[in-house]
């Protein structure tokens, strides 16, 4: 498996050119199923496994737990932006950064939870949309054009599933 295997177990993530209805509610469902499927992925694990990481460079599965909590933040708020005002710029962060603050070596259970009640209300504000809805925006430094909320579902799917992915990969190359 080369490096790049490794940083994107899953691919990497390639937004569809048009995203059609009827692939709203698999992204949702990933969504909805992101912090079970956290929990199974890091069940078990020892303090030690949890500070290894998941490919030489990149971030230890804590950290990956972490990010991935700070990251749905992120979204959600821009989700609600999105629907609150008209086209809003929002504010990147710089992730690397992140990912070796204080709040990032405390127990995963406090990501796990906050997971837990974040995906319960940013499913539910999904499911709660009229298809016209997804196409509301919001405008991001870092890239080009409006980010429509139907691209940021489908991210979001394939970011739960590509850091899900690392730790079980993880995993299963080193046998735990």
């Amino acid at each position: 498996m080369t490096t790049m295997d490794l940083r994107y177990p899953v691919g990497e993530f390639n937004p569809p050119a048009i995203i059609t209805p009827d692939m709203r509610g698999p992204a949702m469902e990933a969504i909805a199923a992101l912090p079970a499927k956290m929990r199974d992925a890091v069940r078990g694990l020892s303090e030690a496994q949890l500070d290894t990481r998941y490919r030489p460079g990149g971030w230890t599965v804590r950290q990956v737990v972490h990010h991935v909590a700070d990251s749905h933040m992120n979204a959600y708020i821009r989700m609600k932006l999105a629907l609150t005002e008209d086209n809003p710029t929002i504010k990147p962060y710089d992730e690397s950064a992140w990912a070796p603050l204080a709040d990032s070596t405390l127990p995963i259970e406090i990501s796990l939870t906050l997971l837990d009640a974040l995906h319960a209300r940013w499913t539910a504000l999904y499911r709660s949309l009229a298809p016209a809805q997804f196409s509301r925006s919001f405008l991001h430094p870092e890239l080009d054009g409006p980010q429509t909320l139907n691209r940021q579902l489908q991210s979001y799917a394939w970011h739960s599933r590509h850091h899900v992915a690392h730790i079980t990969r993880l995993r299963d190359r080193e046998g735990w």
